[in-house]
C-alpha cells in the first residue's frame, strides 16, 4: 500500500519500468516443444531460467504483471545466495547496492540483551547477509534475463489451464497479445504462496499457520545507525510486541512490527495509524528528524509445504513449494536454493547426459531442507509470535531474566539461515566415510571456500559439472590419476583440482597450499579426496580413495545409476 494521493507504484526511489506484452511465435501457429516453462518471473523463477541457460537450456518465463514486485518484500541475501547468485553471472550489481552486514541486536524493554555475531572467517568470499530491497533484486536478475537469448521473457502472460501428460506438459497461456497453448517437456511453477498451477493441479499445501501478524512499513529517513538486524522485545513504541529493523540502501529502512492481540488488520492498515505506531517506534530508538513513508503490507507467520515438490513433469519451487516464516530470512534464500537444485539436474537430463531418474532427487532434498527450516524457524517464531499464554509467559521470564543473567539470552537469537545438508540424500551414499575425518564439511554440506594467494577463491576454480579436490604432494599416484580419467570420461564438465605443490604436469589444475590452509580447511592429509556436486555441496570424501565408491557417487550425482 502506498500514503494518500500516490498510485501503486510511486516509490520515492525506485523508478518502475513497464513491460509490453508482445506477439509470440504461438500465435502465429508455432507447435515446437520447449525445453522448460518457468512460470512467474520473481526472483526465484528469472534465478531458475539463467541457471539453465548456464547450461545452455533455452526456457520460456512468463509473469502476468507487467513490472517487478512493489515494496521491500524479500530483504536479506544470504551468503549461499551470493555464490548461487555468482554462478549464474549476476553477483555485481548485487555487490554495488547490496548492504553487507554480520552483526545484530536484541533488546528488551529498551536494553540489549544480545549480540548477535554470525561467523565470518577470513578465508570467505562474501559476509553472511546483505540487505536490498526486492525490487533492485529482480531489477539486477532481469537485466541478466534480458541479455541472455536463450531465455524468452514474456510480460503480461498468465497459465490458465494446464494438462500434464506423460511426454510433455500442454500450458494454456493468456495475453493482451492473444491466447495460446504451448508445449513443453517440463515446467517450473515459481508462482508464489498463491500458486495457480498448484489450484490447477488440485494440490494443497500442509502445515501450521501462526497467529501473529506482522505489519512492514517501508520508510526513508537520514539515520546513522550501522547496516545490523535490530530486534525490540516490548518496546514503548509498541508494548507487547515485536520490533525489527533493517538498514535498506537509498536511505531506505524497514520495520516490522507485531500487531496487537485482537487487533484488527484493517485498522492497523490505516494510513494514520501506520504513521502513528511508525512515529513511535522511531522516537524509542531515538530518531527526531523527519522521515517519509514509502509503502506497507502485512504478513502472519506459516509453515506451509507440499507434499511432493513433483508432479509429474512439473516441479515446485520457491513458494509454490512452501511458505516460511520470515525470522532467520529463510524465505528468498531457500527459494534460490530450490532453483539452483532442479536446475543443473534438469540442465543434464536434457542435455541427454543423465536420466530423469536424477530428478526423483529434487524432491526429498529440497523437502527436507523446509523441513530443516521449519524446525529452526519455529522455535524463532514462537519466540517472536508466542502462539499460546503459556509461549508468553515462557518468553517474558527468559527476557526478564536475559536483563542481568546470560543463559537466556541466545533465546533472542533468530537463527539466520544456513545451507541445509544433503547428508541423507540419495545423491550421497557414503557418508559413512565422515567418521573417519577429525573435521572438514561433512557429506552433503556445502563446501569451504578458501582465498587463494593470486587474490582468488578455492571455489572459483570449480565446474559447472562434478568437481574432485583431490590433496597430495607431487604428482597424483597412477591409481588417482586413473581415477580422474574415468570421472572425466563419465562426465565432459568434470574438473579436478590438486591441492599441493605446484609444477603437476597431470593435466588438473594445481592450486599450492604452502601454509596447508585449505587442507586444514577440509581437514584433509595427502591422498583424500573430496567430489562436490555441481551445486558445489559435498556429494562424497575419502580419506583414502576407494575408487568403486567414488565412480558411484558421480554415476549417482550424473544420473547414470539408480538411486
Amino acid at each position: 500500500m502506498r500514503p494518500a494521493g500516490k498510485g501503486p507504484l510511486d516509490s520515492l526511489y525506485f523508478d518502475y519500468p513497464r513491460f509490453a506484452a508482445r506477439r509470440v511465435p504461438e500465435l502465429d501457429g508455432a507447435t515446437a516443444k520447449h525445453p522448460v516453462l518457468i512460470v512467474g518471473a520473481g526472483p526465484i523463477g528469472m534465478t531458475a531460467a539463467l541457471i539453465l541457460a548456464r547450461y545452455g537450456i533455452r526456457c520460456v518465463l512468463i509473469e502476468r504483471k507487467d513490472t517487478f514486485n512493489d515494496g521491500s518484500r524479500a530483504i536479506c541475501i544470504a551468503r549461499p545466495s551470493m555464490h548461487i547468485l555468482e554462478r549464474i553471472g549476476a553477483v555485481s550489481p548485487f555487490l554495488e547496492k547490496a548492504l553487507g552486514w554480520r552483526l545484530g541486536r536484541s533488546y528488551y524493554r529498551g536494553e540489549q540483551i544480545f549480540r548477535l555475531e554470525m561467523p565470518h572467517p577470513a578465508n570467505e568470499k562474501y559476509l553472511p547477509m546483505y540487505n536490498l530491497q526486492q525490487q533492485y533484486i529482480e531489477k539486477f536478475l532481469h537485466d541478466a534475463v534480458a541479455a541472455n537469448d536463450l531465455i524468452d521473457m514474456r510480460w503480461q502472460s498468465e497459465l490458465a489451464g494446464i494438462e500434464v501428460h506423460e511426454d510433455c506438459v500442454s500450458a494454456r497461456i493468456t495475453s493482451p497479445a492473444g491466447d495460446y497453448w504451448l508445449d513443453t517437456f517440463y515446467v517450473l511453477a515459481a508462482d508464489g504462496a498463491r500458486s495457480p498451477i498448484r489450484s490447477l493441479l488440485g494440490l494443497r499445501m500442509k502445515g501450521d499457520n501462526y497467529e501473529g501478524r506482522y505489519v512492514i512499513a517501508d520508510i526513508r529517513m537520514d539515520h546513522d545507525f550501522p547496516t545490523e538486524r535490530r530486534a525490540f522485545f516490548e518496546p514503548s513504541g509498541n508494548p507487547g510486541g515485536t520490533v525489527l529493523i533493517h538498514k535498506q540502501p537509498d536511505d531506505i529502512w524497514r520495520i516490522d512490527y507485531q500487531l496487537r492481540e485482537g487487533e484488527s488488520e484493517e485498522d492497523a492498515l490505516k494510513e494514520e495509524n501506520i504513521r502513528a505506531r511508525v512515529g513511535a517506534i522511531l522516537a524509542d530508538i531515538h530518531h527526531t528528524r523527519p522521515w517519509e513513508l514509502e509503502w506497507w503490507s502485512v504478513y502472519s507467520a506459516n509453515t506451509l509445504c507440499l507434499d511432493d515438490y513433483r508432479h509429474g513433469r512439473v516441479f515446485f519451487i520457491g513458494d509454490a513449494a512452501h511458505i516460511v516464516p520470515i525470522f532467520g530470512v529463510r524465505g528468498l534464500n531457500n527459494g534460490l536454493a530450490d532453483a539452483e537444485n532442479i536446475g543443473w539436474k534438469l540442465a543434464l537430463v536434457l542435455h541427454g547426459e543423465a536420466d530423469d531418474r536424477l530428478l526423483d532427487s529434487y524432491s526429498p532434498e529440497r523437502r527436507g531442507a523446509t523441513l530443516d527450516v521449519f524446525a529452526n524457524a519455529t522455535k524463532s517464531t514462537r519466540f517472536m509470535t508466542p502462539p499460546t499464554r503459556g509461549w508468553r509467559l515462557a518468553r517474558e521470564a527468559a527476557l526478564s531474566l536475559s536483563l542481568k543473567h546470560e543463559f537466556p539470552r541466545g533465546l533472542a537469537n533468530p537463527r539466520q539461515m544456513q545451507p541445509y545438508t544433503y547428508s541423507e540424500s540419495p545423491l550421497t551414499p557414503y557418508a559413512k566415510h565422515d567418521a573417519e575425518f577429525a573435521g572438514g564439511p561433512g557429506c552433503g554440506s556445502v563446501a569451504p571456500n578458501a582465498l587463494l594467494g593470486d587474490g582468488s577463491h578455492l571455489l572459483d576454480h570449480a565446474g559447472n559439472g562434478m568437481t574432485a579436490i583431490l590433496f597430495c604432494d607431487g604428482q597424483p599416484a597412477a591409481e588417482q590419476a586413473a581415477l580422474l580419467k574415468q570421472l572425466g570420461r563419465i562426465d565432459k564438465r568434470f574438473v579436478c583440482l590438486v591441492i599441493g605443490s605446484l609444477g603437476s604436469d597431470s593435466g588438473t589444475k594445481t592450486i599450492a597450499d604452502d601454509d596447508r590452509q585449505i587442507a586444514r580447511l577440509f581437514a584433509a592429509g595427502p591422498g583424500a579426496l573430496y567430489l562436490l556436486r555441481p551445486d558445489l555441496h559435498v556429494a562424497g570424501r575419502w580419506k583414502t580413495i576407494v575408487p568403486g565408491e567414488v565412480l558411484k557417487t558421480a554415476s549417482l550425482c550424473l544420473g547414470s545409476e539408480a538411486t
